[in-house]
């Protein structure tokens, strides 16, 4: 068993994070992992663990919500019951990043062998359209990111009752009132969601509910090891637990935003929240290497593009390149799956995603444009084959867990930026995502990442925006043996095809998969995403080849679990949880 802590300060937060890390570790030998977030990826995390052994696994992005899991594992459940658990208690302890206000793509594996990808995309009202941020002839930009009109009808908790109905050992209630406990006592404010409250302070300021939970007596924000009470979500949460979840999407939950939204010049309505709907998808199916990759399908761009990038890269044998042409050419191949991206890809229950997309001999055409010694600079979108006959069936932390029994649960899930649309709906201490911004809010221009649609993601009533979130699972010989997932935006997709490769191509650890140099292309705009550590001769050769570099310090937050034989492994993103270890027999 392998036992890793970063460095704690001896504040008073952080005396209790080390008491909670304690408690979690006499629980049982579990493979725990505590990664970070979108936002996270650039600030130092104060507090990260690995714990392996063969019974089961769980990854986090906090020690509690980590806690709450291993008490569900300790007391009979399974991973089902772990990932909801953990999901639950991260909308007390970790809201500036996820909760019951946001949505989630689920990709689950059942002790069964069945693959279900479960989708919890927000939704667009349905009054909705496509030019609501145009007021006067002029595009109001942050009217998708703040406030009513950013808000998406929410799907995380549809996909938290389907899965522990489906297939749990636990009741969503027995879950819930752990996490109410919490909201209801308090929990200390972290050093990362102290400066989150820093940075967000003005506009969570704009609406009364977050003032009254999120800032003090005098108006400024909580700080670093103050409580964050939140009596009223944890009165949401009982009440749930209590009528179900029809209480949230046809109950007094829903009545309550109705009210603000008619207040507040907003769009959604109770019945847009009676009419939301988890959808099943058909997970992405591709083989890399006589490993079987399994993805998200649309909304999520993640798993078709990390399919078709892995496509072209099956055409080179990354292994025996040398280190600046294996970068030229993820590069390259990264740059035409994004530019497919913005051309074809949308919600498949409004637009036609075409699957010709992941076909291999589309990618083998794509493959042969790349130029070993010359970076394009004229890359347009492809044209796949069947492209009008042949479709998909109509700020972020990730969330994995196994068990010995064949269950294995990736989660995704987001309010978007930091405390989403900066809104607490009055009496309910629900933060509200601002996923509207995923969509294209005019076809051309970017969205808060620099992401740039077309069309086929514009705004429509009902419609669900692009994502790139991509939990994601791989198989040999049809045995799960990894699970990965990341946050970072549109660095997800990029970051899990290189953590493949570095593990399936270069024969890696899993460690070092995750320790080695990162690049990012996105097509638009068209630059190369480095980091600031790049080693000066692969910078050099990169840019000889014609890559125009953008250095940006360290970025992304991939986890991953393994399984080796009976051996479960948990890997912690190394960039944030740095090298001060400790190591127990």
């Amino acid at each position: 068993m392998r036992h890793v802590l970063t460095h704690l300060d001896n504040s008073e937060i952080g005396k209790k994070m080390h008491r909670a890390l304690d408690k979690v570790f006499g629980l049982l030998g579990l493979a725990l992992l505590l990664p970070l977030t979108a936002c996270q990826a650039e600030e130092t995390l104060e507090y990260a663990a690995i714990y392996s052994d063969n019974q089961a696994a769980v990854a986090t992005v906090h020690p509690m919500a980590t806690q709450a899991a291993m008490d569900v594992y300790r007391q009979g459940g399974n991973a089902v019951d772990a990932a909801v658990a953990a999901a639950i208690t991260l909308g007390v302890v970790d809201s500036h990043n996820s909760g019951i206000g946001g949505g989630n793509f689920a990709l689950v594996r059942w002790q069964d062998g069945r693959v279900e990808a479960l989708d919890g995309r927000e939704m667009a009202p349905q009054a909705a359209s496509r030019d609501m941020y145009v007021h006067n002839g002029e595009l109001q930009q942050d009217w998708s990111k703040t406030g009513p009109l950013a808000i998406g009808v929410p799907g995380s908790l549809a996909v938290y009752d389907y899965l522990l109905t489906e297939g749990g050992e636990f009741s969503l209630p027995s879950l819930l009132e752990p996490a109410a406990k919490l909201a209801e006592q308090g929990v200390p404010v972290s050093s990362v969601m102290a400066k989150r409250l820093q940075r967000s302070a003005e506009r969570l300021k704009k609406f009364e509910a977050s003032r009254k939970i999120f800032m003090n007596e005098t108006g400024a924000p909580l700080k670093e090891g103050e409580a964050v009470v939140q009596k009223d979500l944890a009165k949401t949460y009982r009440q749930i637990a209590k009528q179900g979840i029809g209480y949230f999407y046809g109950g007094d939950f829903a009545s309550q935003l109705e009210q603000w939204m008619k207040a507040n010049q907003g769009l959604i309505t109770a019945k847009d929240f009676a009419q939301y709907q988890m959808k099943k998808r058909e997970p992405i199916v591709s083989e890399y290497r006589g490993y079987q990759v399994i993805g998200f399908p649309p909304p999520s761009s993640g798993g078709i593009h990390i399919a078709q990038i892995l496509n072209m890269l099956d055409h080179f044998d990354l292994a025996a390149m040398s280190e600046v042409d294996r970068y030229h050419v993820m590069a390259e191949a990264m740059k035409r799956a994004f530019a497919d991206r913005a051309e074809f890809l949308g919600d498949p229950d409004f637009i036609k995603v075409p699957k010709g997309l992941i076909d291999k001999q589309y990618a083998a055409s794509l493959a042969k444009k790349i130029n070993l010694q010359q970076a394009a600079n004229d890359v347009r979108h492809g044209q796949p084959p069947k492209v009008d006959i042949d479709f998909f069936g109509k700020h972020t932390t990730h969330i994995a867990t196994a068990d010995s029994k064949g269950n294995w649960v990736a989660i995704t899930t987001t309010v978007n930026t930091s405390f989403g649309s900066k809104v607490v709906i009055p009496g309910t201490g629900v933060v509200m995502n601002n996923q509207m911004d995923d969509f294209a809010i005019q076809p051309g221009v970017p969205n808060i990442f620099g992401l740039v649609g077309k069309e086929a993601n514009s705004i429509a009533a009902g419609k669900r925006p692009l994502s790139s979130m991509s939990p994601t699972l791989i198989l040999k010989d049809n045995q799960p043996v990894m699970t990965l997932g990341a946050a970072g935006g549109p660095t997800i997709i990029t970051q899990v095809v290189q953590a493949l490769v570095n593990v399936i191509d270069m024969g890696m650890s899993v460690e070092e998969a995750l320790t080695a140099q990162r690049i990012h292309h996105q097509w638009k705009p068209d630059m190369l995403l480095v980091e600031t550590n790049i080693p000066q001769k692969l910078a050099e050769g990169l840019k000889e080849k014609g890559h125009k570099l953008h250095p940006r310090g360290h970025f992304g937050a991939t986890q991953m679990i393994e399984l080796k034989g009976n051996q479960f492994k948990a890997v912690a993103e190394p960039r944030i949880t740095g090298n001060s270890s400790a190591v127990a027999p």
